[in-house]
Protein backbone atom coordinates (compact mmCIF):
# COMPACT_ATOMS: atom_id res chain seq x y z
CA UNK A 1 0.00 0.00 0.00
CA UNK A 2 2.90 2.34 0.77
CA UNK A 3 4.27 1.91 -2.77
CA UNK A 4 0.88 2.72 -4.25
CA UNK A 5 0.65 5.82 -2.05
CA UNK A 6 4.11 6.94 -3.18
CA UNK A 7 3.24 6.26 -6.82
CA UNK A 8 0.13 8.42 -6.45
CA UNK A 9 2.22 11.26 -5.07
CA UNK A 10 4.73 10.92 -7.90
CA UNK A 11 2.05 11.44 -10.51
CA UNK A 12 2.02 15.14 -9.62
CA UNK A 13 5.69 15.42 -8.62
CA UNK A 14 8.04 17.68 -10.48
CA UNK A 15 5.40 20.09 -11.75
CA UNK A 16 6.00 22.72 -9.10
CA UNK A 17 9.39 23.80 -10.44
CA UNK A 18 8.02 24.28 -13.95
CA UNK A 19 6.68 27.54 -15.37
CA UNK A 20 3.28 28.51 -14.03
CA UNK A 21 0.34 30.26 -15.56
CA UNK A 22 -2.78 31.14 -13.60
CA UNK A 23 -5.97 30.28 -15.48
CA UNK A 24 -9.52 31.50 -15.09
CA UNK A 25 -11.62 29.41 -12.70
CA UNK A 26 -13.19 26.38 -14.36
CA UNK A 27 -16.54 25.42 -12.81
CA UNK A 28 -16.46 21.98 -14.46
CA UNK A 29 -13.13 21.15 -12.77
CA UNK A 30 -14.37 22.42 -9.41
CA UNK A 31 -17.58 20.41 -9.80
CA UNK A 32 -15.60 17.21 -10.51
CA UNK A 33 -13.52 17.64 -7.37
CA UNK A 34 -16.57 18.62 -5.30
CA UNK A 35 -18.51 15.59 -6.52
CA UNK A 36 -15.67 13.32 -5.42
CA UNK A 37 -15.60 14.98 -1.97
CA UNK A 38 -19.35 14.40 -1.66
CA UNK A 39 -18.96 10.75 -2.67
CA UNK A 40 -16.28 10.20 -0.01
CA UNK A 41 -18.47 11.88 2.62
CA UNK A 42 -21.28 9.50 1.66
CA UNK A 43 -18.88 6.51 1.84
CA UNK A 44 -19.65 5.88 -1.83
CA UNK A 45 -16.23 4.81 -3.14
CA UNK A 46 -17.81 3.46 -6.32
CA UNK A 47 -19.03 6.96 -7.20
CA UNK A 48 -15.75 8.59 -6.06
CA UNK A 49 -13.94 6.15 -8.36
CA UNK A 50 -15.76 7.55 -11.40
CA UNK A 51 -14.00 10.91 -10.95
CA UNK A 52 -10.55 9.27 -11.02
CA UNK A 53 -8.72 9.24 -14.35
CA UNK A 54 -8.06 6.02 -16.26
CA UNK A 55 -4.42 6.22 -15.07
CA UNK A 56 -5.50 6.26 -11.41
CA UNK A 57 -8.00 3.48 -12.03
CA UNK A 58 -5.26 1.33 -13.62
CA UNK A 59 -2.96 2.06 -10.69
CA UNK A 60 -5.45 1.06 -7.97
CA UNK A 61 -7.48 -1.50 -9.97
CA UNK A 62 -10.57 -1.44 -7.73
CA UNK A 63 -12.71 1.24 -6.05
CA UNK A 64 -12.09 -0.44 -2.70
CA UNK A 65 -8.29 -0.17 -2.97
CA UNK A 66 -8.63 3.41 -4.14
CA UNK A 67 -10.96 4.27 -1.25
CA UNK A 68 -8.63 2.65 1.28
CA UNK A 69 -5.67 4.65 -0.06
CA UNK A 70 -7.59 7.92 0.22
CA UNK A 71 -8.90 7.12 3.71
CA UNK A 72 -5.43 6.18 4.99
CA UNK A 73 -3.24 8.56 2.99
CA UNK A 74 -5.48 11.62 2.60
CA UNK A 75 -7.81 11.74 5.63
CA UNK A 76 -8.51 15.43 4.95
CA UNK A 77 -9.92 14.41 1.55
CA UNK A 78 -11.85 11.46 2.97
CA UNK A 79 -13.55 13.66 5.57
CA UNK A 80 -13.09 17.29 4.55
CA UNK A 81 -14.46 20.13 6.60
CA UNK A 82 -14.41 23.49 4.83
CA UNK A 83 -13.34 23.38 1.18
CA UNK A 84 -12.07 26.41 -0.73
CA UNK A 85 -11.05 26.38 -4.38
CA UNK A 86 -7.93 28.46 -4.85
CA UNK A 87 -6.26 29.09 -8.20
CA UNK A 88 -6.19 26.95 -11.30
CA UNK A 89 -2.73 26.77 -12.85
CA UNK A 90 -0.79 25.21 -15.64
CA UNK A 91 2.44 23.77 -14.27
CA UNK A 92 4.81 22.39 -16.87
CA UNK A 93 1.92 21.49 -19.16
CA UNK A 94 -0.22 20.04 -16.35
CA UNK A 95 -3.48 21.57 -15.20
CA UNK A 96 -3.54 21.82 -11.41
CA UNK A 97 -6.42 23.04 -9.27
CA UNK A 98 -5.27 24.11 -5.82
CA UNK A 99 -7.75 23.36 -3.05
CA UNK A 100 -7.61 24.33 0.61
CA UNK A 101 -9.28 21.94 3.03
CA UNK A 102 -9.85 22.68 6.71
CA UNK A 103 -10.04 19.27 8.37
CA UNK A 104 -12.15 18.25 11.37
CA UNK A 105 -9.43 19.43 13.78
CA UNK A 106 -9.29 22.88 12.18
CA UNK A 107 -5.98 22.28 10.38
CA UNK A 108 -5.59 23.78 6.90
CA UNK A 109 -4.18 21.66 4.08
CA UNK A 110 -3.52 22.83 0.53
CA UNK A 111 -3.61 20.17 -2.14
CA UNK A 112 -2.85 20.25 -5.84
CA UNK A 113 -5.34 18.31 -7.96
CA UNK A 114 -3.90 17.38 -11.35
CA UNK A 115 -6.78 17.34 -13.81
CA UNK A 116 -7.16 15.86 -17.28
CA UNK A 117 -9.97 16.23 -19.76
CA UNK A 118 -11.26 12.92 -21.08
CA UNK A 119 -14.25 11.80 -23.15
CA UNK A 120 -16.05 11.48 -19.80
CA UNK A 121 -15.23 15.10 -18.92
CA UNK A 122 -12.72 16.37 -16.36
CA UNK A 123 -11.14 13.70 -14.18
CA UNK A 124 -8.66 13.72 -11.32
CA UNK A 125 -5.26 12.38 -12.39
CA UNK A 126 -3.47 12.80 -9.07
CA UNK A 127 -3.53 14.70 -5.80
CA UNK A 128 -0.54 16.06 -3.96
CA UNK A 129 -0.29 17.67 -0.55
CA UNK A 130 1.62 20.91 -1.06
CA UNK A 131 4.35 22.01 1.34
CA UNK A 132 4.01 25.43 2.93
CA UNK A 133 6.67 26.80 0.54
CA UNK A 134 4.50 25.73 -2.42
CA UNK A 135 1.28 27.29 -1.17
CA UNK A 136 2.14 30.82 -2.26
CA UNK A 137 3.76 29.64 -5.51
Amino acid sequence: MRRIYLAMMMICAGAVAAAQEVLAPNPAIERTIQNQFEAFLADDVDDAWTYASPNIQRLFQTPERFGRMVEEGYPMVWRPGQIDYLDLQTLGGLIVQRVQIIDGQGVAHVLGYQMIETEAGWQINGVRLLRASQVGA
